[in-house]
């Protein structure tokens, strides 16, 4: 049990078989129907809300938990009810209720960052609880040091907004105004901040009374009993589906996040010691992460507060990587990560004072590079002991946008969340531009480019940012908009030093960046973590975002798919050539976006030979590709310890 647990939580089923008895069919129709309400509830918030970071780009999250706190459904991953049910009885919530937080250290782990705000909703069968509605999402701005509240070199928590533990918002049916008009008054965006917050209470209300329609339609009891069937199903599923493709043993593997926004970049170390228990174990079967050798806490706002309630919402966010290992990509796609999958993962933190276990008041409000990079730590680590057979890392989402006024002088902010390309994989290469969101996307430029002071002057794939590989990453975005006023970039990103990792052969992709006026008498490139550089009117803004890592030895790639990703534009003819040792024919003199490719080929016997050079002038691989920056973090050296299989 973590030092950090102030409540039991326990797992503990709702009925005595643990749903055993439930109909299978009535199983189907309530699991079903938890999918539809969760989807019926997102699509509210969507369709009534006001900023662009809920509305239009999407990164919000709603989930469905039981009276034990369980998340019941597996669409996507939501925050907790446990800092809920801590600080108010059930016995004392009435219909109408709805709960608000957003407190890093008073969220038991299921807040990362105080713009991701939080409302629960209970609801009710006959007088009393029986499950949640909850909704969290990423806001414009709730206060702090820089609009969007998320300022790199904050160096504690109080310089990143307003702090609100869990509180009552809506008492039975009627707002708290005073809560409210103290939460907007403290936000640059007032009006979008109160109408997403009056969107995801209303769409969380209705969703109460939809799950109520479904308690009153098949009885508490029958719907418990199904509720404790689905999640044993997924333990069961996941266990023999998963867990058996791991052998019993133990593996270590390491990654880093490259700054914290108030030191110079070094590597903050984030490690995993995998083991996989045998069957006759006497804990159980299952998987332990020990987290022992992660770096001190860092100075900066990347910490996690991961290891309150005995990490149960790290175990939720990192269990998806599990499923790259179902037999095929549409088992993987059908699995669902729920609550089930918590029995079978045991989590070790180390003392408090590190990147996980940060000590109040250190900061946290980009924390993502921790939490994301711990899903390509536990992948690096799998693949380790599964010879590879795991994506190759990403790093999919990052924060970048510009402030200032506009036209008419009103204040504005225009902040994206933009993606980036997955791993490569043992059977396919990777997606291009996806974020790890489940539906987020970027801003349409219709919409920004009528709201805001600049323009889209091109959108399009970062050519060679993908990983080379037998299977190549996926490539990030190129994204270029020409501001008509003067304003500030802000961007809360990593992976511009270190690269997305290759594995088994793979190369590492092409890390993130930013130049402001390239080509232009002031082009200058503008570091990953930035809160305010100044752009003068006229002048452009070029984010490339992060390719994933590639997968196998590039030089074993068919010729003809490096040929087609060419005539694409997703690898340049020097990387044909470079990268995967492909002597192409037909490349025309000037090769642009707009220039087309479909004469290009390839020499059979000047390829053969071109590869058969390059593989003699190699010397010993890691089976990890860092790419070229890791030696300036790692003074010099091109692999650490863990790399080698």
């Amino acid at each position: 049990m973590s030092r950090r647990v102030p409540t039991d939580f326990p797992y503990e089923m709702l009925t005595a078989d643990g749903g055993a008895s439930a109909d299978p069919v009535l199983v189907e129709i309530v699991q079903g129907s938890l999918a539809s309400v969760e989807q019926e509830v997102e699509t509210a918030i969507a369709r009534t809300s006001r900023s662009p970071m809920i509305r239009d780009a999407h990164d919000f999250r709603a989930g469905i938990h039981d009276r034990h706190l369980r998340k019941l459904t597996g669409r996507s991953y939501s925050a907790l009810v446990h800092p809920v049910a801590r600080d108010f009885p059930l016995e004392e919530m009435r219909p109408g209720d709805v709960f608000f937080h957003n407190d890093v250290y008073r969220s038991e782990g299921g807040i990362g960052h105080l713009p991701d705000l939080c409302v629960t909703v209970p609801v009710f069968s006959g007088d009393e609880v029986v499950c949640f509605v909850q909704a969290f999402g990423h806001h414009d701005d709730i206060g702090g040091a820089v609009p969007g509240s998320m300022p790199s070199q904050a160096t504690t928590v109080y310089e990143e907004g307003l702090m609100v533990p869990p509180i009552k918002l809506w008492d039975a049916g009627v707002p708290n105004r005073s809560a409210l008009a103290i939460m907007t008054r403290n936000s640059r965006m007032p009006d979008s901040l109160a109408a997403d917050l009056d969107a995801e209470c209303s769409a969380c209300l209705m969703g109460a009374r939809r799950l109520g329609e479904l308690f009153e339609r098949y009885g508490r009891d029958e719907v418990e009993a199904c509720f404790d069937a689905i999640l044993a199903r997924t333990t069961e599923t996941y266990r023999r589906e998963i867990l058996d493709k791991i052998p019993v043993g133990s593996w270590t593997w390491e990654d880093y996040a490259e700054h914290d926004g108030v030191e110079d970049p070094q590597l903050h170390t984030q490690r995993i010691t995998l083991t996989r228990t045998a069957p006759d174990d006497p804990e159980g079967e299952r998987l332990v992460l020990d987290f022992d050798g992660t770096a001190p806490q860092a100075k900066g706002p990347i910490n996690h507060c991961g290891d309150y309630s005995d990490g149960v919402f790290l175990k939720k966010w990192l269990a998806p990587i599990l499923r790259n290992l179902a037999d095929t990509p549409e088992r993987m796609a059908e699995l669902d990560v729920n609550e089930g999958v918590v029995p079978l993962i045991d989590m070790r933190f180390p003392e408090p004072g590190t990147l996980l276990t940060p000590v109040f008041p250190a900061p946290t409000n980009a924390r993502t590079f921790v939490i994301l990079r711990l899903l390509g730590v536990l992948s690096g680590v799998i693949a380790k002991a599964v010879d590879g057979r795991m994506p190759a890392d990403q790093e999919t989402i990052r924060y970048t946008g510009v402030y200032g006024t506009d036209a008419e002088g009103r204040s504005y902010l225009m902040r994206e969340v933009l993606g980036g390309g997955s791993g490569g994989r043992y059977y396919a290469d990777g997606e291009d531009t996806i974020h790890v969101v489940p539906d987020s996307r970027n801003l349409p430029t219709e919409f920004t480019e009528s709201r805001f002071p600049f323009i889209v002057e091109s959108l399009s794939l970062a050519v060679d940012s993908g990983g080379p590989g037998q299977y190549r990453g996926g490539l990030g975005y190129e994204k270029s908009i020409r501001m008509l006023r003067d304003a500030d970039f802000m961007s809360i990103a990593d992976r511009s030093i270190l690269a997305c990792w290759g594995v088994k052969g793979g190369k590492a992709g092409r890390p993130f960046e930013v130049t402001v006026d390239p080509g232009g008498p002031n082009e200058r490139d503008v570091d990953a973590l930035a809160d305010s550089e100044p752009v003068a009117a006229g002048e452009v803004i070029r984010i490339r975002t992060t390719g994933g890592g590639g997968w196998g030895d590039p030089l074993v790639r068919d010729p003809e798919l490096v040929v087609r990703d060419v005539r694409w534009h997703k690898v340049s003819p020097e990387g044909a050539l470079a990268d995967y040792g492909v002597v192409l024919t037909g490349v025309p003199a000037e090769v642009s976006p707009g220039v087309p490719l479909d004469e290009v080929g390839y020499d059979v016997d000047a390829t053969t030979t071109r590869r058969a050079e390059l593989v003699a002038a190699r010397g010993d691989e890691a089976f990890f590709d860092r790419g070229p920056g890791y030696a300036t973090l790692a003074a010099g050296a091109t692999s650490a310890e863990v790399d080698w299989q």
